[in-house]
C-alpha cells in the first residue's frame, strides 16, 4: 500500500499543474501568443493521460478498500460474497495500472508526437543498394498505408538498375509519427542473390536509414535571410514541362552549410515550402542529435538512440529470415515483413525500450 500510496501522491501532485493548464488554455489573452498556447497545448496533452490513469488507480484502489472494509464488518454473506468477487476482480488489475503510471511518470522524449522525415540512402553494394534502398522504401510506404499516415517524396535519385540512391519523404498524422518510426534508424542489411548476378552468388549490400522529428514552426528560428536561393530544372519522370521549367528548389543555410532540395512538385512555390520545411527539420535535428547522444551514454542497448552506423537489422532472403540484432528477434516471414507488416518488431523494440527506461527510473 506504501507504494500505492506514493504513485497517487506523484500523480495527483500533477493534479495542480493540470489544472492550470486548463485555465490557461481558455484565457483569451494566451491564445494571442501563439508560441506559449502551442506550448501549453503539449505540456496539456502530456499530462492528460497520466491524470487520466492516475484517477482511474485511485478509483480502484478506493473500491478494493471499500471491499475489505465489507469483509471486516458486514455479516450479511451475500454482501461478504459480493465483496470477495469484486476483491478477485479488481487487485490483478493493479500491477499493470502500476507499470503504465510508472512509465508515463518517466518523461517520454519530447518528439515522439512529431511528423517524422526519412531519409533512405544506398550504402555498399552499388546497384543492389540502391535497389534494397528502393525496397525498404516500398516497405515503409505500405506500413504507412497500414497506419492511414500520409506519404510524401521530397527528394529522390534513382539507381541506374532500379530503387534509389537516395530517398527522402515525409511520414505525416494527426497524432504523430515519429515515436513509431525513431526505431527504423540505422544500417539495414541485406543478404540474397542480386539481380545483376549472374552467377547465383549471395551478396551482402547495405542501405542507411535516418529518421527525424519534424520540427514546427516554433521549433527553430529560420530567417530567408540566412538562406540562398537556387533554381533549376527539375530532373527524372515528370514530362517536358518538369524538365524544361525551373521548378526545382535548392536551399543553403548559410551560416550552417546545410544543403536541402525539392523537385517533387510541378510547383516552384510548393517546392521551396517543402525545402523550407526539411531545412528547418534538419537544423532541429543537430540539436535533436545531443539528445539521442545524452540517452545513448547512459544506455547499456542501442534501441532508440541516434548512432546511424549502427547495423540494426538484416534481411536474409535465402533463409526467408529477418533479424533485428538490438533485441535478438528474428521473423521467418521475410515476404510479409518487406510487404510492410513491420508492427511486431516496432512493438518488441518499444517494450524493450520501456524495461530499459524503467530501470533507470529504478536506479
Amino acid at each position: 500500500m506504501a507504494d500505492n500510496n506514493s504513485l497517487l501522491e506523484k500523480v495527483l501532485g500533477l493534479q495542480t499543474k493540470f489544472q492550470s493548464l486548463q485555465d490557461q488554455l481558455s484565457d483569451p489573452e494566451v491564445m494571442q501568443d501563439m508560441k506559449k498556447y502551442v506550448q501549453l497545448n503539449k505540456d496539456y496533452k502530456e499530462l492528460e493521460p497520466i491524470i487520466k490513469a492516475g484517477l482511474e488507480y485511485k478509483r480502484v484502489i478506493e473500491e478494493i478498500a471499500s471491499a475489505k472494509d465489507i469483509l471486516a464488518n458486514e455479516k450479511d454473506e451475500d454482501l461478504r460474497e459480493m465483496a470477495k468477487e469484486e476483491i478477485a476482480e479488481l487487485e490483478p488489475q493493479l500491477p499493470d495500472m502500476e507499470q503504465n503510471i510508472k512509465l508515463l511518470l518517466i518523461p517520454a522524449d519530447p518528439d515522439d508526437g512529431k511528423n517524422a522525415m526519412v531519409e533512405i540512402r544506398g550504402g555498399t553494394g552499388g546497384d543492389e543498394a540502391a535497389i534494397f534502398a528502393g525496397d525498404l522504401f516500398r516497405m515503409y510506404t505500405k506500413y504507412a498505408e497500414s497506419k492511414g499516415w500520409k506519404v510524401e517524396i521530397t527528394d529522390q535519385a534513382p539507381g541506374t538498375a532500379g530503387g534509389y540512391k537516395l530517398i527522402v519523404f515525409k511520414l505525416s498524422a494527426p497524432d504523430g509519427v515519429y515515436g513509431t518510426m525513431k526505431y527504423e534508424s540505422g544500417v539495414h542489411r541485406v543478404q540474397r542473390v542480386p539481380q545483376t548476378e549472374t552467377q547465383g552468388r549471395i551478396q551482402t549490400s547495405a542501405a542507411s536509414v535516418a529518421v527525424f522529428p519534424e520540427a514546427g514552426e516554433f521549433d527553430v528560428e529560420l530567417n530567408w535571410s540566412d538562406i540562398r536561393l537556387d533554381l533549376f530544372c527539375a530532373s527524372g519522370p515528370g514530362g517536358q514541362g518538369v524538365n524544361t521549367t525551373y521548378s526545382a528548389v535548392r536551399l543553403t543555410h548559410i551560416p550552417s552549410g546545410l544543403v536541402v532540395q525539392c523537385q517533387e512538385e510541378r510547383s516552384q512555390l510548393k517546392n521551396k515550402d517543402r525545402a523550407f520545411e526539411e531545412l528547418r527539420t534538419r537544423l532541429y535535428n543537430l540539436e535533436h542529435q545531443k539528445y539521442l547522444d545524452e540517452i545513448a551514454s547512459k544506455r547499456k542497448t542501442m534501441v532508440s538512440t541516434g548512432d546511424r552506423s549502427a547495423k540494426i537489422r538484416t534481411y536474409n532472403y535465402p533463409q526467408g529470415r529477418v533479424t533485428d540484432h538490438r533485441i535478438n528477434w528474428s521473423m521467418y516471414n521475410l515476404p510479409v515483413f518487406m510487404d510492410g507488416d513491420i508492427q511486431d518488431c516496432i512493438d518488441q523494440l518499444i517494450i524493450a525500450e520501456n524495461a530499459e527506461r524503467l530501470k533507470e527510473a529504478g536506479e
